[in-house]
């Protein structure tokens, strides 16, 4: 279970848009990441991998925890916000939920939830 200090730094470090970062301290070597029903990625650098791929793909991003975060034991949920602008100036939001299994202090699985429609092809 992670100690609520623990998780305030995770939440602050993704809230400081250092998600590669997050992930290089807060995740297990053997981490999986799941996007809503798809196969996991699995491993940290492969996490790592797809996170800087994702945020190539931008301009910026604005990460924002929607409090509080959930804890039950090893089981943690949060709820996030994004904002993505990308290279040719356009802005895509999205809403999601993190479902996260902790192994003490360190991340083993997560799972997120949410509309994959922003992101869809041609969507402005």
């Amino acid at each position: 279970m992670p100690s609520a200090e623990t998780l305030a730094r995770f939440i602050a470090r993704v809230e400081q848009n250092a998600h590669v970062q997050a992930i290089e301290e807060f995740y297990l070597p053997e981490a999986s990441m799941q996007e809503n029903m798809n196969a996991p990625r699995v491993g940290r650098e492969a996490l790592v991998a797809n996170e800087e791929r994702v945020l190539a793909k931008a301009k910026s991003v604005h990460s924002r925890c929607v409090g509080p975060a959930f804890v039950h034991g090893d089981l943690v949920v949060i709820r996030w916000h994004f904002r993505f602008e990308g290279h040719d100036g356009t802005v895509r939001e999205l809403e999601e939920l993190a479902y996260q299994q902790w192994q003490g202090e360190r991340i083993l699985r997560e799972q997120f939830f949410y509309d994959p429609a922003p992101f869809a092809a041609g969507k402005p």
